[in-house]
């Protein structure tokens, strides 16, 4: 039986076996997440510390994920990814062991934090990079990565809820311990994955590659403003998950229940707008939406530091993630189509380091923001950042839209002799 439009990458037999195996480990890692979050404000009672453990989970991808880009354009994609992902499942084991001898200390916590990020920073790219090795079809790549990321953001929306309620029943050992076992699949599944073999490519040095993937990537208008509006919604949005204790606790008066409920509320709005994107028939038209999800998401971070329903919370809180998410998605879809394929590792990685690498200044300043000027207005502050953002993208939509459709006529996607209101990017 034919698959249905909005899923055709699934058509491909190793995309949909590693899309499988991910989706498996994907609610492993989302369950890990609240669990951490919770561990850190329970033993240090704070929510300066909370936010340096968030710091410390997403800075290596500031620093990490350029090298991971050459790296991936210059070794097995499949199998860095395979080795990344081994290593990932020891870490969550140790987090296992300690939290559930009641060994582990503040330090510990916060390095093992830091060797997640590591870690993470040479997966991402990597991750997002492979997959037009996976596909039969190219022109399946923008269905792909939809895909992929209605994975990420439906695991999100159900694994911190599970995670809450691992966490009220038994305690946060049983979280590392199931995302520890959940690797398994996505390992398992990319051992049997079968990839093309690339082109080869001529020697060149490391340091060179970096640098001319930054050239490459900067100096496309397009893509250098998309990593820009990338990195200013993060750094105001993303600290929600930091936050998200203290807001649940001091805010509301309950527990990790109301984390799970929240976070997995922007999971919920993240995965709606992946749906969208997996709905639309090609990436023309999508340019659009970039303006208009900094606003959402900034809308729904300054209401949420408003508000004192739960319920008007939770669709706030739908609001932050629908736009975010679709920021990032809309931008990767929009990237991926337009770069080089040996330059696409790097330019993924840049990509990395402006959505998840900026991620940690926000946490850490979230956190110091709300031990100084308190939590409700630590969110109206971040809500007003992306709002600004998505205006001034919007004033800047026409000259962005013109040097876009330059790219999509080079790619084919718009024929180069027609009408340039028919042509819309």
């Amino acid at each position: 039986m034919p698959l249905p439009h909005s899923l055709r990458a699934l058509g491909s037999p190793n995309f949909r076996r590693y899309y499988t195996g991910q989706a498996v480990s994907m609610i492993g890692t989302w369950i890990q997440s609240v669990a951490l979050m919770w561990l850190a404000y329970r033993l240090s009672d704070s929510t300066w510390f909370t936010g340096l453990v968030g710091f410390l989970q997403s800075v290596p991808h500031l620093f990490l994920a350029p090298f991971a880009g050459v790296l991936g354009d210059r070794i097995n994609r499949r199998k860095l990814l395979m080795a990344v992902l081994s290593l990932l499942a020891l870490q969550s084991t140790v987090l296992a062991v300690l939290a559930g001898t009641n060994l582990i200390t503040l330090t510990q916590l916060a390095a093992l934090a830091l060797i997640a990020g590591i870690l993470n920073a040479f997966e991402t790219p990597t991750r997002q990079s492979i997959f037009v090795q996976l596909l039969e079809r190219r022109e399946d790549l923008p269905n792909a990565i939809a895909l992929n990321s209605m994975l990420m953001n439906g695991t999100r929306l159900i694994g911190p809820s599970i995670g809450g309620l691992l966490i009220a029943l038994f305690s946060e050992t049983v979280c590392f311990a199931l995302n520890a076992a959940s690797y398994f699949a996505v390992v398992g599944a990319l051992w049997y994955v079968h990839l093309p073999p690339r082109a080869a490519r001529a020697p060149s040095h490391p340091l060179a590659d970096l640098a001319e993937g930054w050239r490459y990537a900067m100096g496309m208008l397009p893509v250098r403003r998309m990593l820009i509006t990338l990195a200013l919604v993060s750094f105001a949005i993303s600290p929600y998950s930091t936050l998200m204790p203290a807001m649940a606790v001091k805010a509301f008066g309950q527990g990790a229940g109301l984390v799970g409920l929240f976070i997995g509320a922007v999971g919920l709005g993240a995965f709606i707008s992946a749906v969208t994107l997996a709905r639309r028939p090609s990436v023309r038209g999508l340019a659009r939406w970039l303006p208009a999800a900094a606003v959402i998401a900034g809308l729904g971070s300054f209401g949420f530091g408003l508000s004192t329903s739960v319920h008007a919370s939770v669709v706030l809180m739908m609001m932050a993630g629908f736009g975010m998410f679709m920021a990032g998605a809309a931008c990767n879809t929009i990237i991926q189509t337009v770069v080089d394929e040996e330059k696409r590792s790097r330019v993924m990685s840049y990509y990395t380091m402006f959505f998840i690498g900026i991620a940690p200044f926000g946490h850490y300043l979230a956190g110091w923001l709300a031990e100084h000027v308190g939590v409700r207005v630590t969110f109206l502050l971040g809500g007003s950042l992306a709002l600004l953002t998505g205006v001034v993208f919007a004033l800047q939509l026409p000259t962005f839209r013109t040097h876009l459709r330059v790219a999509y006529v080079t790619r084919g996607i718009i024929p180069a002799s027609e009408d340039t209101q028919m042509g819309d990017p």
